[in-house]
């Protein structure tokens, strides 16, 4: 389909050359003694402070050119995406703190995640599931617990929260498990990510998360994520070129750790900072702007890139569902590969059962436009036209009954009934519509089993982690 570009070749080539600047004069900051020491080895240099590391161009031309042009990402359920440049948006949910329902606003637990990844499980257009923070166990040991929940809970892709080095090394145990004697490089079931706290800053917590997932081809997801006018310059194109070096940085130390590790190129996670109410703004207009700059720079690269569709609506309302349409609609005609934020609200800090229904046909819908109008012999239906005539009627004709599945989207949610069959079925809004629904599927799910074999190693990987006091 035809779309303006957000930034132009000659845009993502000077944004490029700063970024290049920037690592090679400026460097990051890299809080881990160890991957200084690979990096400096591999042919980095030391930078204003023991903690600074400057990446010369050739450098990064030659660990970049070591990532591959795609990542895969499996299920258990046996499906696989591919997320490359030009190909097909892939879309999973999101991290968050709480649930919004009806009753209100409260912290995520191991029930409600399991009920997340059953949700997730049943809903066509949603492909992954990511981890949340669940508030029933000590932050050290969510992220197992948690992998062990939607493990449990969905044969869709799972995207795991770090909340520990040490965790990614007892979840890739439990994949070992789940991966019917397959390598998680075979069949990744699982993978991790890590955003750089900025500017030009990446943590202990994120290094040591990469470093210690290194060499067992786990697809890993490197995000910038400034704000515009507090961790980055105001300007849109002076934060990309922060986020860009964090996550150029951040690909070329997965390579030096890993040659050849999937990495995706993430900086759709950028916001912009509201000057009257400091609040990190996530359903933007610039958002979406910043999303197709980061797929632009991906594809200059030859990357997989991601980003995040979210809104600051408090509600699964109609800030929430406009917000949603403008950033998948955006990002995924921009070329985004990876979309997270399916059913997240409250500027990300939030998710509702409701919300994810809605995301759900709302990206059906974008992927619907996506696909766009086939021409051809079959389709045109000259000779058809010819046959029917004038004043005929196309109902009841073959091609209609072979075509119409594929050409007219349905819907599960979305109304398109008359008034009076509206309010024959309660009349019902969207979100107490949506709300219902979710938990139908959610009661109807059924993901892939877990033999009692795998269900008690699982268990024993986690209870042993915990044991461990990490």
């Amino acid at each position: 389909m035809a779309w303006k570009k957000f930034i132009n070749q000659t845009d993502v080539e000077k944004i490029n050359q700063a970024t290049l600047n920037i690592l090679e004069r400026v460097g990051l900051k890299l809080e881990h003694e160890k991957i200084r020491e690979r990096l400096l080895a591999a042919g980095a240099l030391a930078g204003r402070d023991n903690e600074t590391v400057c990446f010369p161009r050739k450098m990064v031309a030659e660990y970049l050119a070591l990532a591959p042009r795609e990542a895969l990402f499996c299920g258990r359920n046996e499906r696989r995406w591919r997320v490359a440049p030009g190909g097909d948006p892939v879309f999973w949910t999101a991290a968050a703190l709480n649930l919004r329902g009806p009753e209100g606003r409260r912290e995520f637990d191991r029930n409600a995640l399991a009920r997340l990844s059953r949700l997730v499980d049943g809903l066509p257009h949603i492909d992954g599931v990511v981890g949340v923070s669940v508030s029933d166990i000590a932050p050290r040991f969510r992220d197992v617990a948690g992998y062990r929940v939607m493990a449990a809970n969905t044969g869709k892709h799972v995207r795991v929260l770090s909340f520990s080095p040490e965790g990614v090394e007892a979840i890739a145990e439990m994949a070992g498990v789940l991966n019917d004697s397959r390598t998680i490089a075979e069949r990744p079931i699982f993978s991790v990510g890590f955003t750089a706290h900025g500017p030009l800053r990446w943590t202990g917590l994120a290094l040591d998360v990469f470093y210690r997932s290194a060499g067992k081809g786990i697809p890993v997801m490197v995000n910038g994520e400034p704000m515009a006018g507090a961790s980055a310059p105001v300007t849109l194109a002076g934060a990309i070129t922060v986020g860009n070096a964090e996550i150029l940085g951040g690909i070329v130390l997965n390579q030096v750790l890993e040659p050849g590790r999937p990495c995706v190129h993430n900086l759709g996670f950028a916001h912009v900072m509201d000057m009257r109410t400091g609040v990190a703004v996530t359903g933007a207009a610039e958002n979406c702007l910043l999303a197709g700059a980061g797929a632009a720079l991906a594809n200059y690269y030859n990357l997989p890139s991601a980003s995040w569709m979210s809104s600051d609506a408090m509600l699964a309302d109609s800030q929430g569902a406009a917000e949603k349409t403008l950033a998948a609609l955006s990002h995924a005609a921009a070329g985004v590969g990876l979309i997270w934020g399916a059913g997240t609200l409250e500027s990300e800090l939030c998710l509702s059962f409701a919300q994810t229904v809605i995301d759900n046909e709302i990206i059906g819908q974008v992927k619907r436009l996506l696909a766009g109008i086939r021409v051809d012999e079959e389709t045109v239906a000259e000779k058809l036209i010819e046959e029917i005539g004038p004043c005929g009627n196309y109902l009841a004709t073959e091609h209609t009954m072979r075509h119409f599945r594929e050409e007219i989207s349905e819907t599960g949610l979305f109304c398109r009934v008359p008034l009076e069959k509206w309010q024959e079925q309660g009349g019902k809004a969207l979100q107490e519509l949506a709300e219902q629904r979710a938990w139908e599927i959610i009661a109807a799910a059924s993901p892939p089993d877990l033999s009692p074999e795998q269900e008690r190693e699982l268990a024993k990987i986690e209870d042993q982690y915990i044991r461990s006091g990490y």
